[in-house]
This record gives C-alpha cells, structure tokens and sequence, in this order.
C-alpha cells in the first residue's frame, strides 16, 4: 500500500490535476465513476506499473524476512554409561559452573572395582617386598654353595697332590669320585646363581610392570567411577530438568536434561529467499526488530551467507531420493550481528524477530568509472531502501498490538 500511494503522487495526482486545473474539469460533472478510467487510464496503468517496478527492486535490493531468529546453543546433559540416578545436586532450573556436579548414578559397582584394583597394587607391593628377601636368601644359598664347592675342590687338589707324589696313598678312585664332587657342587652354584637372578628378575622387572599394569588399572576404575557423577562441560544454566533419584539413564535413548550454556552467541540467525541469494554479501547493512523487544530497531550488520542451502542436502543410504519430495524451497542461511555492542540485550533468546537489509551502491557511486545513467540507477536503489526501512518501523509499531490482540490468545 505504501508503494501504491508513493507511485500515484507520481502518476494519478499529476493526471487528476491536470484534468482538474488545467482542463477545467470537475469532480461529479466531467470526471465522475463512468469517467475516470477513460480521463485516467494512463495514470492508473503507469502507477501499476511503477508499483510493480518499485516493489520488486525494494525486495530484490532490499530483501526483508520474517524467518529470524535470537538462535542459542543447547547442550543436551548426557551420562557415558547407563544406571540408575542416585543423587541430584541441581533444581529444576538452576545455575551452574563449569565442573559442578548436576546428578550421581548408582556407583557400588565402580567403587567395589576401585578397591579392588587398589588391593591389587598393595598385594603387588607385599610380593616386591618378599621378593628381596628372596634376593637376600638366594645370596645366602649361592654363598653357601660356592663354600661347598671351594671345600671340593681343596680336597680333590690334596688329594691330587698326594697321588702324585706317591700312587699307592690315594687311589685313582678316590681322585675320580672328588672331582665328580667339584662337578657336581659347581652346578649347585651354578643353579643357586640362575634361582638368585631369576629372583633379582621378578623384583626388578616382572613386579613393577605388574604393579605399573595395576595401576593403570586403578586409575581406569578411578576414572569410570568418576564417571558416574556427571559434571557440568561449561558454565550456563540448567533448565526444565525433570530427573530424580530412581530414574534410570541412558546416553543413546534418554539424555537427562539440557544445559543452556552463558555464553550465547551475540547474533540472530536469518533465512532469505533463494532470489536474493545474489544480493546477500557479508557486511551489508541490516535492521532487526524482535518480539521479546517491542518497539526497538536494532542496527544489525550481515558477518556470514552460507554458500549452501540447507534443503538440498541427502545423506547416502540404501533408497533413491527423489527430488520432488522437497517441495518447500529452502532459504539462505544468514548470520546477523549488533552493529553496536549490546545492540541484543534484552532480546530474549530463541525469540522471533523481523529483519531488512539493504544494499548499498556508496562506494561504487565514488567511483568515477560508470556513466550517468548507471549512476542514476544506483542512487534509485539506494534511495527506495528507505521505503523498506518506514515498512519495518510500521511493523514494529503494529507487532505488539498484532500479537497482544489480533493473534487469538
């Protein structure tokens, strides 16, 4: 309506005042019902046309969208195990910190692991402290056997030493079964050494690594216990949260609640139509009002344009897709931020809001590289955007009462 009666003052108010004050003609005498189409046709027919022309580049340049929104990120509160809720530490809405505890699971299990595996790095202990002294007997046992063995082989070099001087005082005999003596006391060193390394092997290699995996297995029991108490991943607000002690949580089917982290996001999120997907750049110029916040033009600037549009993606799968499926066409996704700092405070988060925005040709118009004619177009477009800008204003003014009387709640 506004473009209508913008383009008559250009076209039907200049051929009803010439036909009234130059030509003499008056209102209910030559211009009358029957009449006015056959006086004004010309004027009717270009301010049709011009509203059609005008509208058109105000939408194309200027694109607007009722499809906006304050968008927030939420972070679902989900166990890494199943079990049944022991303890809850929140409200049903309340603040939390990042690290807080939000709820407890059912933990017997994982703690009779933990003590178990803190048992079995004690007893692991208890067997390095006897293997010392195993360490200290097996020396004891190898000492003792090279005594048994010096006193064979002292013996065996007397009685050598005798049979040499004289044959007939010590049998051959007797030589043979001492130096089967020495043979067999040097194996019994031999096997008394092996048992005192064997023993210096499990104190020094075998138990630690044993202790090492015992560890590292209480530090998994320690960690899965830990896992039972579920802790806030960033600081935020918890909200709607309905679990209490007895439910039974599972991460694949029942996430526990939502966590509305604090730092939002400064930005809305805008969808325009797919024409516009030429005219939308980042850092346009753009105005928003929100519904949370009646009666506020909010300058906002454009920061992102999604190079894809969001209907036409397909995951692969074992069916065809058919195109016609996706009937609804999609937008184009827009990120809008303040052009000033708190330009959204007091915006409700997840509200709905309108935006503009609009093309600007100024630093193309400083160029002296295009013609007159050229100019001329581009200060047109400019110049019909503040049309969009008294459009938006109009509906910030009529959307409290839209939504306070005329929505029918």
């Amino acid at each position: 309506m506004l473009e209508l009666l913008l383009c008559s003052l250009l076209t039907i108010l200049p051929d009803y005042l010439y036909r009234r004050y130059v030509q003499g003609k008056r209102i209910g005498k030559e211009i009358t019902l029957y009449s006015v189409w056959f006086e004004l046709r010309w004027g009717i027919i270009g301010c049709l046309l011009l509203t059609v022309a005008l509208i058109t580049t105000i939408f194309y340049f200027h694109p607007s969208t009722k499809a906006v929104i304050a968008s927030f990120r939420a972070v679902p509160i989900v166990s890494e195990t199943n079990g049944r809720v022991a303890q809850v530490y929140v409200g049903m809405s309340d603040q939390v910190k990042q690290g807080d505890p939000i709820f407890r699971l059912d933990d017997s299990k994982q703690a009779a692991e933990l003590e178990t595996a803190r048992r079995r790095v004690t007893e692991i202990d208890a067997q390095m402290i006897q293997g010392r002294a195993e360490i200290a007997a097996a020396a004891g046992q190898v000492d003792q056997a090279k005594g048994a063995l010096q006193q064979a082989i002292d013996e065996l070099e007397t009685k050598a030493e005798l049979n040499r001087r004289n044959a007939d005082i010590v049998a051959r005999r007797e030589i043979e079964r001492l130096q089967n003596l020495v043979k067999t006391r040097q194996g019994g060193v031999d096997a008394a050494q092996s048992q005192m390394q064997a023993v210096e092997t499990k104190v020094e290699v075998v138990l630690p690594a044993q202790k090492a995996s015992a560890e590292a297995a209480l530090a998994e029991a320690q960690v899965a216990l830990d896992k039972t108490t579920i802790r806030a991943g960033v600081t935020g607000r918890v909200e709607q949260f309905a679990l209490r002690v007895g439910d039974i949580v599972n991460p694949f089917a029942r996430p526990a609640g939502v966590l509305i982290p604090a730092d939002r996001r400064n930005a809305l999120a805008a969808g325009f139509s797919q024409i516009e997907a030429q005219v939308m750049k980042a850092g346009m110029v753009a105005e928003a009002t929100c519904i949370s916040k009646p009666w506020v033009i909010i300058p906002m600037v454009v920061t992102g344009v999604q190079d894809a549009i969001a209907a036409g993606q397909f995951r692969g799968g074992e069916q065809l897709i058919d195109v016609r499926q996706n009937v609804q066409p999609g937008t184009i996704f827009v990120v809008l931020e303040p052009l000033y700092p708190g330009g959204l405070e007091g915006v409700t988060p997840g509200s709905n809001c309108i935006a503009n925005a609009y093309t600007s040709n100024h630093e193309l118009l400083a160029s002296k590289d295009i013609g007159s004619f050229r100019r001329f177009g581009l200060h047109a477009i400019d110049a019909v955007g503040l049309v969009h800008a008294m459009l938006l204003r109009i509906q910030a003014l009529l959307l409290p009462i839209r939504e306070l009387v005329f929505s029918g709640h």
